[in-house]
């Protein structure tokens, strides 16, 4: 990640490449989690809904274009990537309720890694904690895993991936690449 891109004075943006999630989908995950009455945490409104592949925090603005040109010549899966989204999950670290995948496909594992290799070279360096799939329902969520009336089983079928610009609480599309090239 950049880092004191706000403190240099240089213009920047908040960016994370991320899977979309059809509107379709967000409106079921949407319906589900109406259905576990949650009572903490900020639900994150169903529009954001995402898988994040990379995040990179706040880059400087002139750099955009070289990190698309670089994510462009990246190798890419030759299928859609299909995740199941099959287990609901607290992160008590970053206080939020999650929906994971039970068994993260390993097309989606090779796409995360060659992200981050081909932002090496940009000073974007590649997080130091594990990759862990997900798609945040809640933020600032304090307690247990709520029960679930109907167990979660999202299939998300991913045809593109995406850079997004995190701004003022919406995420704004700024690129995309098909999954089979």
């Amino acid at each position: 990640m950049i880092q004191d891109a706000r403190q240099s004075g240089v213009p920047f943006k908040r960016l994370f490449f991320a899977l979309p999630v059809t509107d379709t989908q967000c409106r079921a995950l949407a319906q589900w989690r109406r259905g576990l009455g949650l009572r903490s945490g900020k639900p994150v409104p169903a529009e954001n809904f995402h898988v994040t592949l990379a995040f990179l925090g706040d880059v400087d603005t002139a750099q955009v274009p070289a990190i698309c040109a670089a994510v462009e010549r990246l190798a890419r899966p030759q299928a859609p990537l299909r995740v199941l989204l099959d287990r609901l999950q607290v992160w008590p670290r970053a206080a939020a309720l999650v929906l994971e995948p039970e068994q993260a496909p390993v097309a989606l594992r090779q796409l995360v890694y060659a992200l981050h290799q081909a932002l090496l070279p940009l000073g974007i360096a590649a997080p130091t904690r594990e990759y862990r799939p997900h798609l945040t329902l809640s933020r600032d969520y304090r307690g247990q895993v709520p029960e679930a009336s109907e167990a979660p089983e999202f299939y998300l079928m991913a045809r593109h991936f995406t850079l997004y610009e995190s701004r003022k609480g919406r995420y704004w599309p700024l690129a995309e690449w098909p999954l089979a090239q």
